[in-house]
């Protein structure tokens, strides 16, 4: 596979076809290279090639027709078959200096640097120019840019090593082995993107890529990048489906992109134990690469905390924030619920205050650094789930079962003590108010949002305290027993707990 050429260099390259040339062939030849012009003047460069081709299947020593199908191939970013043809016209014309040229300009850009120098000599024995002497010059220079590179490189001084590989490569971009070598520096020191890139030019460069893209596809699988994995061992089996070692890669590979999928699907559908699940089998199948672990480590933050796993969710988010990417807005996020449903406000203000920082115009993670804060300065007043001794993630029949419990236990009743009792009325209040708050949804949902239905405060007035004035509609009756409905008997006085 040859170089890609640019549109300037194509553009060169044709119109060094276009110039007046002397045929030397017959009339039939002379006929194909009309037609090879006229596709050229179109663009089709497959076409022209074939059409000089059939021009020296007629006239074997018609160096023009040789001439122009080489600059065609390169054209076609074919340089190796170009030299070929470059070198056939030299035997024939050995005075034809543009050919000579040319074939300099190919070994220079594939480092052929003692060929491409022998042919600048000649060039300069021609026509000694100053910019024929720089040529010779940059092949001098650049003999030391891959001298100093490669001494680098062989030392581990991988560093030092990647400026001159540049500027090696700057002169010589068809040289796979320049490419290759930098890749390594580049891996060695952690930029693997760089790498990555590199041996992708290598694979545009290379006649056979198995093994180049064997090698990119794991450099994407270590930094976690499973689909691009997938894509580039892809591009070895349509080079050979049968290669051993892509394939066996190709289904690892393709196995934790399955579950990949599977997970993000789930996230879609909210079927988060499905989640949880799929990203258990990833740990297994996949037990020595930090980077898909952590990865994996963002799904099970989100999905723990969708499950209500706060003390779970807390640990997977906290890896990835601590071990990955410290400025993740979505784990800060996940993680700040987490504290959340866990009762840590403190902690969830300092998450989503971070989050607010790095994304000031997200509406909704303004509205949960909001929420935290309003939560933060409630769990110091009144705390109607820590009433009831539950977790903010209790649904309604937590909530009733807790409040029978605590009723009998409080009831005014059981205390002879009058300091006990006062006690008794005051806890007794704060359950039945807990039990009206976190049973009715809409309540509910207002405290969960860091606001207290039942503070005329917090509802600027639009709610009084539904016991605010105590236990005074009880005195005509007394505490003289509540039935409670369920075998709890304390005397003839009713109450429904609802």
């Amino acid at each position: 596979m040859g170089a890609k050429q640019s549109p300037y260099q194509i553009g060169i390259f044709l119109y060094s076809l276009l110039l007046p040339v002397v045929l030397t062939s017959g009339s039939d030849a002379d006929g194909f290279l009309k037609q090879g012009m006229a596709h050229l003047a179109k663009g089709q460069l497959q076409e022209a090639a074939q059409q000089f081709q059939s021009a020296i299947d007629i006239d074997s020593k018609n160096y023009q027709a040789y001439y122009r199908k080489a600059t065609v191939l390169l054209a076609m970013g074919r340089p190796d078959s170009a030299i070929e043809d470059l070198t056939k016209v030299i035997e024939l014309k050995p005075d034809f200096v543009s050919a000579v040229n040319q074939r300099a300009g190919v070994y220079m850009k594939q480092c052929e640097l003692q060929k491409a120098r022998d042919d600048y000599k000649n060039v300069y024995q021609h026509e000694k120019t100053e910019e024929n002497k720089e040529k010779l010059d940059l092949v001098t220079n650049t003999e030391t840019f891959v001298e100093y590179g490669t001494d680098y490189f062989e030392n581990n001084d991988y560093s030092n090593a990647i400026p001159y590989l540049s500027k090696a490569i700057e002169n010589c971009p068809w040289a796979p082995s320049l490419y290759r070598k930098r890749a390594k520096c580049y891996e060695n020191i952690g930029e693997v993107q760089k790498a990555i890139t590199d041996l992708r030019a290598v694979t545009k460069l290379a006649s056979d890529s198995r093994e180049t893209y064997l090698e990119v596809s794991k450099l994407h699988y270590n930094i976690g990048d499973i689909e691009s994995s997938l894509v580039q061992i892809r591009e070895c089996l349509k080079l050979d489906p049968d290669d051993k070692n892509c394939f066996a890669f190709y289904k690892k590979v393709k196995k934790l992109a399955k579950l990949k999928e599977q997970i993000e699907k789930a996230i879609e559908k909210k079927k988060w134990m499905d989640c949880l699940n799929k990203a258990v089998e990833i740990f297994k199948a996949e037990k020595e690469n930090d980077r898909i672990q952590l990865d994996t480590f963002r799904y099970t933050c989100k999905c723990n905390m969708k499950a209500g796993h706060s003390a779970e969710a807390i640990q997977d988010c906290t890896q990835v924030l601590d071990n990955l990417n410290a400025d993740d807005v979505e784990v800060l996020v996940d993680r700040a619920e987490a504290y959340i449903i866990n009762e840590n406000y403190e902690s969830a203000v300092e998450d989503y205050k971070r989050a607010h920082e790095l994304d000031e115009n997200n509406n909704s993670i303004n509205e949960g650094y909001q929420k935290a804060q309003r939560l933060l300065k409630q769990s110091k007043k009144k705390d109607y789930y820590k009433i009831l001794g539950l977790k903010r993630n209790a649904n309604k029949n937590d909530v009733m079962r807790a409040y029978r419990k605590l009723a009998r236990k409080w009831h005014p009743d059981n205390f002879q003590d009058e300091k006990e009792k006062k006690k008794a009325e005051a806890m007794f209040i704060d359950i039945a108010a807990a039990k009206e708050v976190l049973s009715d949804p809409e309540k509910k949902a207002q405290f969960d949002n860091g606001q207290d239905p039942l503070d005329p405060e917090s509802q600027q007035g639009s709610h009084a305290h539904p016991f605010t004035h105590g236990f005074h509609h009880f005195q005509q009756g007394g505490f003289g027993g509540f039935d409670f409905g369920d075998g709890g008997n304390f005397g003839g006085f009713k109450f429904t707990f609802g």
